[in-house]
Formats: structure tokens, C-alpha cells, sequence
């Protein structure tokens, strides 16, 4: 059975996604997006490069009905590797560094920096132009720095970050592979 990625082109530009990543066949990869080994899109999601590039790295997983944009007039959106997207977390026009977490339905808008390390809390509303720091954990409407990254957040991480690694290999190879 061949199962082919839900890409669509924009402009002439089709997505491209790395052979060893898993992109689920109900999501919507749109436009100018490239999207790196090991990573995962879920179900129902969309990432739509339609109006600027959208960059993400590996073994980074955008959970289940998450929504990815970018600003005509500002910036794209980069996303670098071993990234927590939760489900249905909404990122526009930002910049996601290396082993960061945003959480469940949380909202990063236009020109936000989420540094190395940092969390965004689930339902968080991080507004335009924020940064949060390294090692930070920032929550609430509009978020806000909470406090700082605990060991225990650092375990959670690196077993979510192994989980959805091995998941995405699984179902790629389940869905792809036959």
C-alpha cells in the first residue's frame, strides 16, 4: 500500500520533507516549507508557506491539529530541532530555537523569539515581539515568565522528545514502508 504526503504547491513552490519524516495524511503541508529527518506532523495539522518560508528542523513534532503561518510583510517561521509542539498550538511568524517546548493549545505570535531551552506553557499567549529566554518557563494570557526550567521539566522533555521521535519512525514506516 503507498500512502502519498498530503503536499500541496503555491506559487510553483512544493514542500519538502525529508525521506525519514513522518507527515501524517490528514495534515496540510502548504507552499514554501521544508521540513527535516526525524520529524513528525500529526494529524490535522497545517503548515502553510504560502506568504513567506517556513523552516523546520529534525526531530521536531508539531502534535495533532497544530496551525504553522508566517507574515507576508515580516518574518517566516523557523523551528529548529528536537522541538515539542503541542496539540493544537498555534505559531506565527516566529522563531522557535533547538529543545524548546510550547505546549498545548498555546499561541506564539509575530517577531517572538522562543530561545534554547525555553517552554510556553499550555494555553499560553505569547504576544508580538516577546522573547523568551533560555531555560525559562513562561504561562498565562499574556504569558509571562512563571519560572525557570526544573530538572524534572528537563526529564519530561527528553522522554516526550524520544517518544515522538520513535512514534514518528513507527507510523512512517507503518504508512510508508509496506
Amino acid at each position: 500500500m503507498s500512502i502519498e504526503l498530503p503536499l500541496f504547491p503555491y506559487r510553483g513552490v512544493l514542500p519538502k520533507v525529508h525521506p525519514l519524516a513522518f507527515v501524517a495524511q490528514t495534515a496540510a503541508i502548504i507552499g514554501d516549507v521544508e521540513i527535516g529527518a526525524g520529524s513528525g506532523v500529526w494529524y490535522g495539522c497545517v503548515i502553510r508557506g504560502d506568504v513567506n518560508e517556513i523552516r523546520i528542523g529534525e526531530r521536531t513534532n508539531i502534535q495533532d491539529l497544530s496551525m504553522i503561518h508566517c507574515a507576508e510583510l515580516g518574518q517566516g517561521t523557523y523551528l529548529g530541532n528536537d522541538i515539542t509542539v503541542g496539540h493544537s498550538a498555534v505559531l506565527h511568524a516566529c522563531t522557535i530555537e533547538d529543545n524548546a517546548l510550547i505546549g498545548i493549545q498555546a499561541c506564539v505570535m509575530d517577531d517572538c523569539l522562543i530561545e534554547s531551552g525555553a517552554m510556553v506553557a499550555a494555553g499560553a499567549l505569547v504576544t508580538p515581539g516577546k522573547i523568551v529566554k533560555s531555560n525559562e518557563v513562561w504561562a498565562g494570557r499574556p504569558a509571562k515568565k512563571l519560572r525557570d526550567v526544573s530538572e524534572k521539566d528537563l526529564e519530561f522533555l527528553e522522554i516526550n522528545r524520544k517518544r515522538y521521535e520513535r512514534m514518528a519512525h513507527e507510523y512512517r514506516h507503518e504508512q510508508y514502508e509496506r
